[in-house]
């Protein structure tokens, strides 16, 4: 561990003494300015993809040198505050509370659970299921394995799974991935999701609607992706279901107050997801219908999330980060990093805009590689500045541009690449490890059989002519 450590330190220090030395020598084409921002972006984001400093940190840290040096409009700077991903992260937080408050979550899983036991593919494919349908109503990937992994691992408990085997290693990691990836097909859903749709609105004034943004990318990466990690899971982690104990019933059930919080949480969710399904016709953004339930859940008396929890409930580290991958952006965007480098991804692209298989696949591929060095949530970070100029190079519409990200940085190959695997993980108490046994099949699939199948399907839906 203490070599780990020292590398990774190692790394740190040459990273910031790179950013030192072009912040204060001149280089011959280009600004003190750009110079200066690109130092900035390159700790940042060395910072962040290391986990050398927690991320919220890392973010004041941006924000901190942004200011000081002076190289973008604080304007510019701080606007990811007030873009809708930020609300929608807020009453995500407000909104898994309220589940986890009411004991919904666990209602639902011991409803499901007692059906899915008489055999192991059906019980991994069960779970995949309730992980998948749940990012339709937790806007939180961490909620979401927060509410099924302890259930996960009590069903494993009751059917006989010991610690450490392939039964109970299936579970954990098919909840893990579950929870996570087949959710950045829906649009509320994942973290990432909502910088690129806050990213896009502000710096391109790009709106994507809810059920425009889940036609597009469900069908595969959410269906065909889940049945993949079915497959793959059962095939690594074989196992048997010899035994199943009684399911007892959770006395949520028998407690009164809160069954009828349960029912008020399952009403406003059924609300909520009508509204975002429908956005492209009443007009509401997500955020905003998203805002409005919150505050319905913190109606003191009425609602069943105590309004002096209401610090608890929300991690104001990720909000703090997710404002700052904002900044980021648009610092990149602003300076002219995003232009620049657009022309070393010109290198990867095809020498024809005539190719859009192959442009398609390019696009996809480099949201893939930025996501190993800039983590996940990077990703719409570092691209979606330079998705007018990757648009002119490809023949590609903006839209189709930035929407070719969310099916790079949804194939995810390490799990350091995304906190919630690590937190699910975590949770399970299972081997961080064992993870990459799943990860990196999935990836590989995904590259060589998805990716083709998206680029037909988008054909289908017209977004590529």
């Amino acid at each position: 561990m203490a070599n780990k450590f020292s590398l990774k330190t190692f790394l740190v220090a040459l990273t910031i003494a790179f950013a030192i030395f072009i912040s204060i020598y001149p280089i011959s084409g280009y600004s003190v300015t750009f110079l200066r921002s690109a130092a900035i972006v390159i700790v940042t984001l060395v910072l962040w993809s290391s986990g050398f400093l927690p991320p919220f940190l890392t973010g004041l840290l941006f924000f901190a040198f942004a200011t000081v040096f002076n190289v973008i409009r604080p304007d510019l700077l701080f606007s990811g505050f007030g873009s809708t991903a930020v609300w929608l992260i807020i009453s995500g937080f407000v909104i898994g509370s309220a589940i986890s408050v009411s004991g919904l979550g666990e209602r639902i899983a011991s409803y499901i659970a007692p059906h899915i036991t008489a055999s192991y593919p059906q019980l991994i494919t069960g779970l995949v299921v309730t992980a998948v349908l749940l990012g339709f109503v937790m806007p939180s990937s961490v909620g979401r394995a927060v509410v099924l992994l302890p259930i996960g691992m009590a069903l494993a408990d009751k059917i006989g799974f010991a610690k450490g085997s392939n039964g109970r290693l299936g579970i954990a990691t098919s909840l893990a991935i579950a929870c996570n990836m087949p959710s950045f097909a829906i649009l509320p859903a994942n973290i990432p999701n909502m910088i690129l749709a806050g990213a896009s609105e502000n710096l391109f004034h790009i709106h994507f609607g809810y059920t425009e943004y889940l036609l597009l990318h469900f069908p595969v990466l959410g269906i065909l992706k889940s049945i993949l990690l079915i497959w793959i899971v059962i095939k690594v982690f074989p196992a048997q279901v010899t035994q199943c104990a009684p399911f007892d019933q959770y006395p949520d059930e028998e407690n009164e107050l809160n069954s009828r919080r349960q029912k008020q949480v399952g009403l406003l969710l059924g609300i909520t997801l009508l509204f975002w399904m429908t956005d492209s016709i009443h007009g509401i953004n997500p955020a905003w219908v998203g805002l409005v339930v919150a505050i319905l859940l913190l109606m003191p008396r009425w609602g069943v999330v105590d309004p002096k929890a209401f610090n608890s409930a929300i991690d104001f580290s990720t909000v703090v980060f997710v404002a700052a991958a904002l900044g980021l952006g648009a610092l990149v965007n602003d300076s002219g990093i995003g232009t620049s480098m657009g022309k070393l991804f010109h290198y990867i692209l095809p020498d024809s805009s005539n190719t859009p298989f192959l442009s398609f696949m390019a696009l996809s591929m480099i949201s893939t590689l930025v996501g190993l060095i800039a983590t996940i949530p990077g990703v719409p970070t570092v691209l979606t500045p330079m998705a007018a100029d990757l648009a002119q190079s490809t023949g590609f519409s903006i839209p189709a541009v930035l929407m070719t990200q969310v099916v790079g940085f949804s194939t995810v190959i390490f799990p350091y690449q995304v906190g919630p695997l690590i937190v699910a993980m975590q949770l399970s108490r299972e081997p961080l490890p064992k993870l990459l046994r799943i990860t990196i099949p999935l990836a590989i699939a995904t590259i060589t059989i998805l990716m083709p199948l998206d680029y037909l399907w988008w054909l289908i839906m017209g977004w590529i002519d």
